[in-house]
């Protein structure tokens, strides 16, 4: 058969019509189950759109990865995935195909690539823009294919995934399903271009537009699309122009259109209308119908009684997957040789990096600036040399569009090194970090986890004023789901990136930017280190004096002024802030009996907080004194540098702060 044209044998005809049948009907009686509480929280139906599904998936190899929506029952179905893993999903049920985790927005199934719903508009995008790219740098045969609703094109990671895709040349198909309402706001009152797959043309991709309503049409063109992309290798955009029946969600009222206009739409639905052309051309018969009806009921009875009986997960298993239950060897410590090497905290990086980059070809980094200019602090000067283009990959300024496709690439297999330029500006990628990376594993079940480190620079000191210069590594501390360390020391620098990399699960390095040009004497067998506790770097006897990053140096200046006085001070080092290690400043706690932590974080609910508030649950009972802390005041961070200065934790606040544990 031709390649870009269905070969419509009875056999295949019926298949296509089977597949509109059952998604119509599993989404009738989901229905019908949501009004008896048996399904809960929004449940987006499909009906009216079957066609889309149903000519697009089965077109699509094993190998083909598929990235859906919130409204993805169809394309599960389509995919092929066990109704009854569907259905108890439906329910939250354990044995739902994501666990009973994900319910009716994040269906998953690893073996059947098919890589989840995504209930945030868009942000499936640059996840099947990140697994393409490992395609390409492997040379694999795969396609990786995006739904995606016409409401996602307003959202800049639409912008930011086409423009990567062609940019790269990646083997991703597009498919916007546009069924003319965002929600339930027209296309027309939303976009001022409505021709959606012109846009797509704006990237010079190839696009075209086919009508969603007829399955013949839209695999036809699905045919055309996949030989595009697997004879050019780039990228491929179908606008499949839809409509859906029901309300948005169960929630909806429909009050933004009339019923006439659906009951208009409804005569030319897409299974009434192949219905029709089967009988007319005798590739069908109606007891064909009747049957396929007659199975597809039997199924769905089938699977209700499935979920209906199926095992909740107990309530001991609520934290299980938040994080792999498999977790990387703790590094054993390299030997110290008779040689260290004077060295930079940027050249300890650096010499990360290269190490990571050398001893796995899975690893890449990518970021703005980070190959030809060398990176904004120079930490990758010279590394597009040596590993070319391909491995540090410099990107546009798109932070959730090349973050979120570093999770995507880290979900299809490499071990990604995002670089954030500062950590002001990745905020434009916390969806991608907090409601993918973070969340990934936990909500499919165990069956994705995102192996990724994502390093940016943060804290004030270079009078960058306030949009460049906070420290927000407690924001991240806060979300369940990533690791965030806080290297202080020139053996953390160079040695925490190839024990993140091992990691199955997500590791932010927030590196201070007052200690790149910090030097000292490195071993020259340093390597890998663990990551898991804190460190004491000064040993003492009257008070703890705990923090992390860029403070740690003050923090042991304050120490040394401390011992003038006669106050012997232990200082901790975090090191990771996400997990914290409690066992180690419980032990100082006990020996000290006062405490202090010094936080470039802002006060209210900041991280010291939470090391604050661990001690009084857990040491209380050890202390002699109200616990203190230092932190950074409540302002955006000012440009001049006596302000600056000010406005963060310095050597005499911290100084003062432990005197007054002991009413000095």
């Amino acid at each position: 058969m031709s390649i870009d044209k269905p070969h419509l044998s009875r056999q295949h005809a019926l298949d296509l019509l089977k597949t509109m049948v059952r998604i119509r009907l599993f989404e009738a009686r989901c229905a019908e189950l949501y009004t008896q509480e048996k399904i809960r929280g929004f449940l987006h139906l499909y009906d009216g759109e079957e066609a889309v599904a149903a000519g697009v998936i089965p077109a699509l190899s094993p190998r083909d990865r598929v990235v859906a929506t919130y409204r993805e029952h169809g394309h599960a179905l389509a995919r092929g995935l066990s109704m009854n893993a569907v259905m108890a999903e439906m329910y939250g049920k354990a044995s739902g195909c994501s666990g009973g985790r994900g319910g009716s927005m994040h269906i998953f199934d690893g073996e059947a690539n098919f890589c989840g719903g995504n209930a945030i508009v868009g942000g499936g995008l640059p996840l099947a823009v990140g697994m393409a790219l490992t395609d390409k740098m492997r040379g694999e045969d795969r396609v990786s294919t995006c739904f995606f609703g016409e409401g996602a094109v307003a959202e800049g990671e639409f912008h930011e995934s086409l423009n990567l895709a062609a940019l790269w040349s990646l083997p991703v198909l597009f498919v916007c399903e546009n069924n003319r309402y965002a929600m339930g706001t027209a296309l027309q009152y939303s976009e001022s271009e409505m021709d959606i797959h012109a846009k797509a043309a704006c990237y010079d991709i190839a696009s075209e537009a086919v009508d969603g309503m007829d399955v013949v049409a839209v695999e036809a063109a699905t045919r055309r699309a996949l030989s595009s992309i697997r004879e050019a290798g780039r990228p491929y955009f179908l606008e499949c122009r839809t409509y859906r029946f029901r309300a948005h969600s169960m929630f909806d009222a429909q009050l933004y259109r009339d019923k006439a206009e659906v009951e208009e739409w409804r005569k030319k639905g897409p299974i009434l209308r192949f219905q029709h052309w089967l009988l007319e051309t005798g590739l069908a018969h109606t007891d064909d119908i009747a049957r396929i009806e007659k199975e597809v009921r039997s199924e769905i009875d089938e699977a209700v009684a499935f979920a209906e009986t199926a095992e909740w997960e107990p309530i001991e298993d609520l934290t299980r997957y938040v994080t792999s239950e498999e977790r990387p060897a703790v590094p054993s410590a390299a030997g110290a040789s008779a040689k260290t090497v004077e060295t930079t905290y940027r050249e300890a990086v650096r010499d990360a990096i290269v190490d990571a980059m050398t001893r796995d070809d899975r690893v890449f980094l990518m970021g703005e600036d980070v190959g030809r200019y060398g990176g904004c602090y120079a930490v990758s000067k010279g590394l597009i040399d040596d590993f070319g283009p391909e491995r540090i990959r410099d990107t546009p300024l798109s932070e959730s569009g090349f973050t979120g496709a570093g999770i995507g690439a880290a979900l299809a297999g490499m071990r990604p090194i995002v670089e954030l330029m500062t950590v002001n500006f990745s905020l434009l990628a916390l969806d991608q970090i907090l409601n993918t990376a973070a969340t990934i594993r936990h909500m499919s079940g165990n069956q994705f986890g995102v192996p990724l480190v994502i390093r940016m620079a943060t804290g004030a000191g270079r009078q960058l004023a306030a949009q460049h210069s906070h420290s927000l590594e407690g924001w991240y501390a806060h979300i369940p789901g990533l690791r965030v360390l806080v290297p202080a020391t020139l053996e953390d620098a160079r040695g925490m990136l190839w024990t993140a990399l091992q990691d199955p699960d997500p590791v932010l390095i927030f590196e201070n930017v007052m200690l790149y040009n910090m030097a000292g004497e490195l071993d020259q067998n340093a390597g890998p280190v663990a990551i898991d506790k804190a460190a004491v770097r000064r040993d003492g006897t009257d008070v703890s004096l705990i923090t992390y990053g860029g403070s740690l140096w003050k923090t042991l200046k304050a120490a040394e002024e401390l011992s003038k006085d006669g106050i012997s001070a232990e200082v901790i080092d975090l090191r990771s802030l996400r997990p914290l290690d409690d066992a180690t400043i419980m032990a100082s706690i006990a020996k000290t009996r006062h405490a202090v932590v010094v936080d470039e974080g802002w006060c209210s609910g900041g991280l010291a907080a939470e090391v604050i508030t661990r001690i009084n649950e857990q040491a209380f009972w050890d202390l002699d004194a109200p616990l203190g802390r230092v932190c950074s005041e409540e302002v955006p961070i000012p440009y001049p540098k006596h302000l600056e200065d000010a406005s963060i934790p310095q050597v005499p606040k911290i100084v003062a702060a432990a005197k007054a544990a002991f009413g000095r």
